[in-house]
């Protein structure tokens, strides 16, 4: 009997850990987890070692910081660049993230909102084929605290001239935050 007694302990351990990796490995950067992930493509990635969950919370209360870029088109004339610039770009972060706040908790910890939207450039010689071409531009949003990369989301838009850029700003918060 005490010979058997250290096998099953650890065949249970190997089984615990074997289950709990596997858990952690169901997630797929291409499954759309949320209904408006699914009106353009959307890609996520999501960093296990540092919790997301402890990320998160802090846009619900009021300790993130916002790092923006625009890219324009290059090779054809932009249609972006007449209608949205990095203060306007802000702004409208800025409004969708205001119906997330809950409190104006202080935190030790601050999360950096580091994002870009890029204007397709449809006449860049470097795109090869018909679907490079289907998307007026995508936004990349990567969430950071200490400097490490937690959650990293990219979303095509599909207005030339941006008008659906809220909406997936929307949809990228709140995937962000769904992630408990």
């Amino acid at each position: 009997m005490n010979k058997i007694l250290p096998i099953v302990i650890l065949s249970v351990i190997t089984f615990i850990i074997f289950a709990v990796f596997e858990e952690v490995n169901k997630f797929d950067p291409n499954e759309k987890r949320l209904e408006c992930q699914e009106k353009t493509k959307t890609f996520e990635k999501i960093n296990f070692e540092d919790p997301i969950w402890k990320a998160n919370n802090l846009i619900e209360t009021n300790n993130f910081t916002i790092k923006s870029n625009i890219e324009y088109s290059k090779y054809m004339d932009s249609y972006l660049v007449n209608v949205l610039d990095i203060k306007q770009a802000d702004k409208i972060l800025n409004d969708v993230l205001k119906k997330y706040i809950v409190s104006n908790k202080p935190s030790d910890k601050n999360l950096l909102i580091d994002y870009y939207i890029y204007e397709n450039d449809k006449e860049d010689p470097s795109k090869k084929g018909k679907k490079s071409k289907l998307f007026a531009g995508y936004l990349v949003f990567a969430f950071k605290v200490d400097g490490k990369l937690v959650y990293k989301i990219q979303s095509d838009y599909m207005d030339i001239d941006g008008k659906d850029i809220k909406e997936r700003m929307d949809c990228i918060i709140k995937s962000f935050l769904s992630i408990k």
